[in-house]
Parts: structure tokens; sequence; C-alpha cells
């Protein structure tokens, strides 16, 4: 035992592990812009390396940081290079990364006040701060989780509760089962996350009314049904594909005329609210009660950053309610209130830099950026052979070629050349290519070159 302290003793005294990794670290950033974006067939066949069974006995950290950096960093998607344009996910800004490298040695839990002062205090600083730039109501509340899928689902879990309390009905007390029902109202294109939030939170599809969406996915007001206090709507604040933002204010009003509890989920596009080039796409959305955004899309955060917004705190408190004799709550803001884990990594704080390093206009311009870039992609693309198919109204493009088969095989080509890296979906019936433009580091040079490696693909494709 004395020799197992003596060696992580030592690790902390002469720091020389830590000075390996960073160094490792900075030959990554050095290299991360002439990487393929998707790693070789050859790096991905390293990982077989790693198979083995448990060791019975140590190795040295100097070994296992070793194999990290030979075998991990070549098996790695370079998103922070600029040419990476799947899944709506972002780049990191770095000034938040070493923020959550500093906040990573503190390793402070941000459960409580009295177990980080400092998480507490960044916390509600960002809750302010998040609240000013997406114009929500005063007294919004704020709770940071791991990414927009918990988020969604704390807000709809708080929109349930609140509705069912409203008809007399106490979750907390009486459970589930034997309640009255609940309505759900949303577009047939809501996220994939939104249907996992409902099951999680037990609520069916045979529950849900799906609402028609527009040629560009908004969800169509016109065939939204009556809406009473037992329903809970759910918007979009950018379609996962197009990008395009439901009509917050029609619906909003008409929901809270009924009493009915709106959430919106804005993973990346609720962001557009903190921009004055892309603000007309969010009015209304202050008439919601609830909202749920991630810091790792648009904002650039690192990864496992999420928000949920409530309008209403003791309604969220309620539903998130964390008791124990051994709790100390504190005047202060005590965090787990806002979460479902009672225990949980400071997540504020790299957004407290994020947002504290940009300011508003820093922000601004950022979002800016992005939607530049993804126009440009729509406007170069076609002179390659490709179709836009969606209003480039945020940072999302949806392309096809000429057929089906064919964007389908020259998805497939891009992906292989590893220029850039882009996902498929299925927009309208048929397989599209969707260009997701989340990152700061996205240049006009890396959407050229992404262009130009799009139509070489094409031209591949084409002469198989």
């Amino acid at each position: 035992m004395t020799d197992f302290w003596n060696t992580h003793q030592q690790h902390n005294q002469d720091k020389a592990i830590y000075q390996q990794a960073m160094q490792y670290a900075s030959d990554y950033l050095d290299t991360v812009r002439d990487r393929r974006v998707f790693p070789s067939d050859e790096a991905i066949a390293r990982l077989a390396e790693l198979d083995e069974p448990m060791p019975d006995n140590p190795e040295t950290a100097e070994a296992v940081l070793n194999i990290l950096h030979e075998i991990g960093s070549p098996a790695t998607v370079a998103q922070g290079g600029g040419r990476y344009f799947g899944f709506v996910n972002g780049g990191v800004i770095p000034a938040s990364l070493a923020a959550r490298l500093l906040a990573d040695v503190w390793d402070q839990n941000a459960g409580l006040f009295v177990m980080s002062p400092i998480a507490s205090k960044l916390e509600a600083l960002c809750e302010r701060w998040l609240v000013e730039l997406f114009g929500l109501p005063e007294g919004t509340v704020a709770g940071f989780v791991s990414g927009t899928s918990t988020a969604t689902m704390v807000g709809l879990l708080t929109g349930r509760n609140a509705l069912l309390k409203n008809q007399g009905w106490d979750v907390s007390k009486q459970g589930l089962f034997g309640a009255p029902p609940i309505r759900v109202v949303t577009s047939e294109q809501a996220h994939g996350t939104v249907r996992k939030a409902l099951a999680i939170i037990g609520i069916g599809q045979a529950q849900i009314e799906w609402i028609p969406a527009d040629a560009q996915g908004r969800l169509d007001a016109t065939h939204l049904p009556e809406l009473d206090n037992n329903t809970l709507v759910i918007l979009q604040a950018g379609n996962v594909n197009s990008g395009a933002f439901d009509p917050f204010t029609e619906v909003c009003q008409k929901a809270n005329q009924a009493g009915a509890w709106v959430h919106i989920d804005g993973a990346f596009g609720l962001w557009a609210a903190a921009s004055k080039s892309t603000q007309h796409l969010t009015g209304g959305i202050a008439l919601a009660d609830s909202w749920s955004v991630d810091g790792h899309k648009t904002l650039n955060t690192p990864y496992d950053s999420g928000v949920v917004l409530c309008r209403d705190k003791s309604a969220m408190v309620s539903a998130l309610q964390a008791t124990g004799a051994y709790m100390q709550f504190s005047d202060n803001r005590d965090g787990m209130l806002f979460t479902p884990e009672m225990s949980r990594r400071a997540r504020g704080i790299e957004m407290w830099a994020l947002l504290k390093t940009l300011g508003r206009t820093g922000v601004d311009t950022m979002i800016k950026q992005l939607c530049d870039r993804a126009k440009l992609f729509a406007e170069l693309l076609p002179e390659q052979g490709f179709h836009v198919l969606n209003d480039v109204v945020f940072n999302q493009v949806v392309v096809v070629c000429d057929t089906p088969e064919l964007t389908q095989a020259t998805l497939a080509q891009i992906q292989r050349d590893g220029v850039c890296w882009c996902g498929g979906s299925n927009w309208r019936g048929q397989p599209v290519i969707r260009i997701s433009v989340c990152s700061w580091a996205t240049t006009e040079d890396d959407v050229r070159l992404s262009v130009e490696a799009f139509g070489q693909a094409l031209q591949k494709t084409n002469g198989k």
C-alpha cells in the first residue's frame, strides 16, 4: 500500500506525466488541421492492439500515456481541424478547453455550494448570462447537464409534472400509475432525442399527436389541434436537417392561452437568439416554459456541456427533488437542485470561460461566421454538380446529386477520401448529404477545399 501511495504521490510532485500529456496534446494540436478528418483504415486497425485481458499488475503511467498517443491519437476524428461537418458537432474554443484542463485538475463536484463555491458562482453567472443572451424571462433558471438529450428530458419531465399538478395530481407523492392522461403535440420532424426523452418519462408513441411539417421542416401551425391545460407542446429551434425554425410566436400564444406547457428543443439553433444576424429566427421563444441547448455545438465548448432552462424555478426543483439528512443546502446556488445528477463535474467553468473570453460581440461574430460558411457551401456546391434542397437560414446545408443512388455513393466516397467529413440523412423521402457547419475553426479556405473534395468525389463516383 505504501508503494501504491508513493507512486501516485510522486506523479503529483514531479509533474512529469502531466508534462508528457501536455506535450502529446500540443503535438496533436500542431497536426490536427493536416490530419485526415476521419482516421485511416490502418489507424483503426491498430486499435486491435488494445485488446487484452484486464492486467494483473500495474503499468507505468508514462507507458499508458504513450499508448494513448501512439494508438489513440491517429484513431480520433479531427473535429478541431475545421473540415468536420457531421452530426452538428462543434469544435472547441481554446480558452474554454484550457479552462476545462484547469477545472479537471481542480476536480470539483458541482452538486452543492459547500462542495465547490467556485463552481456554484460560475454556474450562477452562466445562468444569468445565458438568460440575457437568449432574451428569456427574468427568473429563468438553468441546469448544467451532459447534453441536450438530458436537457430535453428534464424540460419535459418538469412540464409533465407541472401539468399533472395543475390537475391535482402530485407525481412525487402519487407516482404515475393512475395519473390523468397527458397529451403531447409536436412536429413529425422532431428530433429523435425528443422521442427518447418522452419514452424515458413514461409517455409512449400512442400519446403523441404528430403535426405535419412544411417543405423546410417547420411545424405547420395550420394543423395545430386545439390545446388544453394537459398538453405538452414541443417545438424546435433548428431542424436537424435543414436548420429551419418552428413558428414560435403563433404556437406559444395559443399554448399560453390554453394553459399548455411549451418546451423548445434548441440543441444548436437556440444560439441564433444570441446573434443580431439571426435573432429574427427565434422570435417568440420567450413565450415558452422550458428550453434545451448544447454548449458543445454552436457555442464550441468542450464536450459534455448541455443546459436546460426553465422559467418556473419551483416546478423544476420539484421535478428534480433532492433530499437526504446529510445534504447541506445553502443560500447560494446548489446545482443539484436543477439536474438529475447529485454528483457531477463542474461544467459551468469552461462555459463561463468561453462566454467571458468572447463577450456578446464574440458570440455574435462566431455564430454569424458559421452561418456565412454554410451559405458559402450552398453558393459553391451547385458549381460542382450538387443540388441544394433547403433554404440556408442557419448553419445547415442539405444537398443531393442527380439520383438517390449517386448521392449515397458520392457521400461514401467523400467519407473515404478524408479531406472533410459529413453525414447522410433522409430528407423528404430521399437520401441526402447533410453539411453542418459548427466549428469556429472552419475558414473560407476549408469550405473551398471541401467543396473541391465534393466535386472530386462526384467525378470518381460517376466514373465507376
